[in-house]
């Protein structure tokens, strides 16, 4: 399995360990600065090694990743995670509360509206 590199983009490494669905994803998330390598801000093209911690937030959440193997291709699932070994938090599942309204209320008004919104936290109005 092991690629014949010894190192690769960063944002190759992401989308090939399925973190990411495609690579002008991971290379957006780098770009913006959601990505560390070792303990600095990484762009999309900082090479990385095998031993190398990667710290990214991607749309599952934050994910801390510690470098198995490299491959610049995109790998079926079960081999994508063997090129890494997870260390991620586990993920918090946010519970929203959900306003009920009576069917046929037809549109909520602005007090309704932002009512709504402060229960659902949405807005800070003091």
């Amino acid at each position: 399995m092991m690629c014949a590199v010894d190192e690769v983009r960063l944002d190759q490494w992401l989308c090939a360990t399925r973190i990411f669905k495609s690579r002008s994803s991971a290379q957006k998330s780098c770009e913006v600065g959601h990505a560390m390598v070792n303990g600095s801000v990484a762009k999309s093209s900082r090479a990385v090694r095998v031993g190398d911690t990667i710290r990214v937030r991607a749309p599952r959440g934050l994910v801390i990743a510690v470098v198995r193997a490299v491959h610049d291709k995109r790998l079926s699932a079960p081999l994508a995670r063997e090129l890494y070994e997870d260390l991620s938090p586990p993920s918090i599942v946010e519970e929203r509360t959900v306003a009920v309204r009576p069917r046929g209320a037809g549109r909520p008004t602005k007090a309704e509206r932002r009512s709504l919104e402060r229960l659902r936290g949405d807005l800070d109005l003091d």
